[in-house]
């Protein structure tokens, strides 16, 4: 029984599962935002809806003239939004945000108008926060994931660094006061809930992948006619895409490597003067951000996939590089060994060490073509237990209030 609930709430044993459910979900980042935390609450009020259940959403405004609430199409899918009143955050490129001392005012009023069966929070930043008092005091039932991250926040924060450490222990320890008053709290992998747990000192908190629609992919095991390595994701710091450029720019120039860069981010610019002191012009390819037709192209017709990054809780962009039967070169940090398997379905490497990913590298692009088939084939299996079906069971059972399936 989590705080919120006394033996006389009716809520107390979870909403009627004879019934389709109301789930308010509430996050600070969501579309038209592009990262990996956004684009899981898409999927998830998306599936949900599918489903059945009735799903509003709790999201900031792209721009400040456009709050209110609307039927909005997410992954194919209409559902409620409510747009709150929002500013741009100008040390990020595209980023808007609620004011903090706002959020329990609009979470008063959305949670009047919903009258959720239960509230899924998405981070316990600003929304959220807001969110899960109010919702405690009417007894709903809270479900937390958390997607963050420190070093996903500090380069866009522009305060001295001993003043970002100790904004990120207040953080922390808010964070802390807002878990506790879930009925759970999940995030994507077992090596992210060790890391929740150990930095804030809570205990039980459930892996769940967010989860992907393989169907969405079109694996290609044939051989290749060109060495393309593909990066999908944000233009930011901490994803060390740096070093991805220049491990490619010590590979055999023989074998004619090109990079396609899928993403926008603060770092762009500087990431296109690198590529050009490295002698890169002709071999990298900025693409910005992509229809998802030509995404599922790009994953296609890539040769490997390659993610330097040291700040990934999941990382949704490996996740569809698998489903698409790519072999994965990813750095040795937080949850990439979950996803990457090193000599079964790719390499791992030292983070931040360009000689070994540059040589990892080589590995997969001068494989032969039974040994680059049997990675392509593990990515394949490996993927499969983030089928987004799997994901959904699972949150339904937690607002529900059910056991949860293995």
């Amino acid at each position: 029984m989590t705080p919120s609930e006394t033996p006389d709430d009716p809520r107390a044993d979870g909403p009627d599962t004879r019934r389709p459910l109301a789930v308010l979900i509430g996050a600070d980042t969501f579309a038209p935002h592009v990262n990996g935390a956004a684009r899981f609450a898409e999927r998830l009020a998306a599936g949900l809806v599918s489903r059945g259940h009735e799903v509003h959403v709790m999201a900031p405004s792209a721009t400040h003239w456009t709050r209110g609430t609307s039927t909005e199409i997410i992954e194919g899918e209409p559902m409620t939004v409510h747009r709150l009143p929002s500013w741009r955050w100008y040390p990020h490129d595209w980023l808007t945000f609620v004011l903090p001392w706002m959020s329990k005012r609009h979470a008063r009023r959305v949670l009047d108008e919903v009258k959720p069966d239960v509230v899924h929070i998405q981070s316990h930043i600003v929304i959220g926060r807001g969110l899960s008092r109010e919702a405690r005091k009417r007894g709903i039932p809270i479900i937390a994931t958390n997607h963050v991250m420190a070093e996903n926040v500090l380069d866009h924060t522009t305060l001295p660094k001993a003043l970002n450490d100790v904004m990120v222990k207040l953080a922390w320890a808010d964070a802390k006061r807002t878990f506790g008053m879930t009925r759970a709290v999940t995030t994507p992998t077992r090596r992210a809930a060790d890391f929740l747990e150990s930095t804030i000192d809570i205990h039980g908190v459930i892996p769940i992948s967010c989860g992907i629609d393989r169907s969405n992919y079109v694996p290609d095991l044939t051989p290749r006619d060109a060495n393309r390595i593909l990066f999908v994701g944000r233009l930011t710091t901490e994803k060390h895409i740096d070093v991805l450029l220049s491990a490619a720019a010590q590979l055999d120039a023989g074998l004619d490597v090109h990079v396609d860069l899928v993403g926008e981010g603060d770092q762009r610019k500087n990431l296109e003067q690198l590529a050009h002191s490295l002698g890169l012009d002709a071999r990298v390819r900025f693409h910005g951000h992509a229809p998802e037709e030509e995404l599922r192209a790009l994953y296609s017709h890539a040769s490997v996939f390659a993610i330097a990054s040291i700040a990934e809780l999941q990382s949704i962009a490996t996740m569809e590089a698998m489903a698409s039967g790519l072999p994965i070169v990813a750095a040795n940090a937080v949850a990439l060994p979950h996803l990457v398997h090193d000599g079964v379905n790719g390499y791992l490497f030292e983070p931040g060490n360009v000689q070994e990913m540059s040589a990892r590298l080589a590995d997969v692009l001068t494989a032969a073509p039974e040994e680059r088939l049997r990675m392509q084939q593990a990515s394949l299996d490996g993927v499969v237990i983030h089928d987004i079906n799997r994901t959904l069971d699972t949150f339904e059972a937690l607002y529900r209030g059910d056991p949860i399936p293995e």
